[in-house]
Parts: structure tokens; C-alpha cells; sequence
């Protein structure tokens, strides 16, 4: 094991995967907040064909050039999504999952054309369905960080104008922020994490670690601050214990590792969160109870002593 967790190969595999949690838990949270969760689910999605289009037109897997390729059909993806639902009576929900079904169903399609023809099928590309953290190379590595880094910059740098764009826009408008120009910001720092994290976790699982952690830091506070501090550590956390139980596994799938033990802290965070767990809602509803029972038994003893 001490072998495996020496390799410069499996440091830098963890380091990209926890900058990328903690990425992934500020957009989320982020996302959360303008209650688009489910267009990180439909971005991701949206990926795949980008991908598989950038290979057939490269040839070759060059991993910037094919989340260059990702980053545009996510970027087409969210157009149709908003012109849906601005030309149409479709809601967003629905557009997003015409969007999911749509671009997913078309990667797929040109998935299994390029693995039947000639090469295709040494191509690696199935890696970018479910994840392969493990077979990253330094060069893979180094562009993930940049990236990840990059969204992390932008929405520490940003934070009151994302507090203010996210809670009160008009408010916002009022003090002549850039409504336009947030949102477009907002779509590209969504676009860059999803691309950036489905060579290590896939498309279909991206969208899990951008919410997972925001969901689960909800339970522990009310604070955008500390919620944003939270979802970051629960994403880095989360990734940095998914690749070493996939390392130590030996060949275990990195990307749903990660998931589960974010998922791990989801449940912990429902049972146990100061704010809305269950186990502190329970306690408060039993303490409510008991003061109302002490308030009607004091009352009544009043009440006897006036008689």
C-alpha cells in the first residue's frame, strides 16, 4: 500500500481530485442557491458529444483539446436551454431535461461509432462516461489544476457580488452590477468545473459532487459564507478519500468512490446537521413539548391556588 500512496503518479491524481471537490462544492453551492442543481446534471451531459466530436476531428486524446470540445457542447447545451425556455411555455426543469436526454443519447451514438471503427476502440473515451482518475498523466493533471484553481479564484474573488446576484437580484440591478455579465460568468465557471472533472468522476457522476456537498452543508448552517466554506471542504474531503480507498483498492473506480463517501457525508449531515438534521429537529420538537407541558401544568396550579 505504502508503494501506491508514494507514487508521484497517485499525489498528483489527489491533488486534482481534491481541487476539484472543493471546486465543485463552491459552484455547487452556487448552484444551489439559484436552484439550477439540475443543470449541472444537464451540462454534464451535454459533454459528452463535445468530447466525442473533438476526438473524431483531432484524431488523437489530447485532454485539453477534448474539454475544449466538452466545454462547447455544454455551452450549446445551455443556449437551448435558456432559448427553450424563453421562445416556449416549457419550464426550465423540463427544458433541462429535453437538454440531458437529447445530448446524452448523441454522445452516445458517436460513442459507439468511434469504438466500431478502426482504433476506436483503444480510444479511452468510455473513461469519460464513468470516470478514470487513475489513468490521468501529469500533463492531464496540471490542466485540471489550472482550471479548478481558475473557478476557485473567480468565485472567492467575486464573493459579495455572487451573495448579492444570488439572494436579492434586483437589488443587485439596483446598484448597477452587470446582471448579464454575472450570469454569463456563472454559466462558464459551471461549464469549466463539470469539463474539468469528468475525465476523473465521468459525466454522469459530476453532477453528484457539484451537489452533494452544497445540499449537505445546508444542514450545518444558514450563512452563505460558511455553507460555501463547508460544501468546499466537503467536496475536497470527499475526493481526496474516494482516490485513496480506490487506490488502495487497487484498481478500483475512482469516480464513484468519491461519490459515496460525499454521499456518506450527506447522510451524516441529514441525521446530524445543527440547522435541519433530524436528530436536532427531534430533540427540539421533544424540548418544545416538554416546555408546553410545564407551561399547562404551572397554569393550572395558579388556577388552583385562585380557587
Amino acid at each position: 500500500m505504502w508503494s501506491i500512496l508514494s507514487s508521484s503518479n497517485f499525489q498528483w491524481v489527489l491533488a486534482s481530485t481534491m481541487i476539484l471537490g472543493i471546486a465543485a462544492g463552491m459552484i455547487g453551492c452556487l448552484a444551489y442557491w439559484k436552484k439550477q442543481s439540475l443543470m449541472s446534471d444537464a451540462l454534464a451531459h451535454a459533454a459528452l458529444p463535445g468530447v466525442i466530436i473533438a476526438f473524431l476531428i483531432l484524431g488523437e486524446k489530447n485532454l485539453f483539446l477534448l474539454i475544449m470540445g466538452a466545454a462547447v457542447s455544454s455551452l450549446i447545451g445551455a443556449f437551448f436551454i435558456q432559448w427553450i425556455q424563453s421562445a416556449t411555455r416549457i419550464t426550465e426543469d423540463t427544458a433541462m431535461g429535453m437538454v440531458l436526454s437529447i445530448f446524452f443519447g448523441l454522445g452516445i451514438m458517436l460513442l459507439t461509432i468511434v469504438n466500431r471503427s478502426a482504433g476506436g476502440n483503444q480510444s479511452g473515451l468510455d473513461s469519460f462516461i464513468f470516470g478514470q482518475a487513475a489513468s490521468m498523466v501529469k500533463s492531464d493533471v496540471i490542466t485540471m489544476l489550472l482550471l479548478a484553481v481558475a473557478v476557485i479564484v473567480i468565485v472567492a474573488i467575486g464573493f459579495k457580488e455572487w451573495k448579492i446576484y444570488l439572494f436579492d437580484p434586483q437589488f443587485a440591478k439596483g446598484l448597477g452590477l452587470p446582471i448579464k455579465g454575472i450570469n454569463i460568468v456563472y454559466t462558464l465557471v459551471l461549464v469549466t468545473t463539470i469539463v474539468v472533472g469528468i475525465q476523473a468522476v465521468g459525466v454522469i457522476l459530476i453532477a453528484a459532487l457539484l451537489i452533494i456537498p452544497s445540499v449537505s452543508a445546508r444542514y450545518w448552517t444558514n450563512s452563505f459564507l460558511y455553507m460555501l466554506i463547508l460544501s468546499a471542504l466537503f467536496g475536497g474531503v470527499s475526493g481526496v478519500l474516494g482516490t485513496f480507498i480506490s487506490a488502495v483498492g487497487n484498481g478500483w473506480p475512482t469516480g464513484p468512490f468519491i461519490v459515496i463517501v460525499a454521499a456518506s457525508f450527506f447522510i451524516l449531515s441529514l441525521i446530524f446537521g445543527k440547522e435541519r438534521g433530524i436528530l436536532v429537529n427531534r430533540l427540539a420538537i421533544i424540548a418544545h413539548k416538554r416546555q408546553l407541558k410545564s407551561r399547562k401544568s404551572s397554569s393550572s396550579l395558579k388556577r388552583s391556588e385562585l380557587i
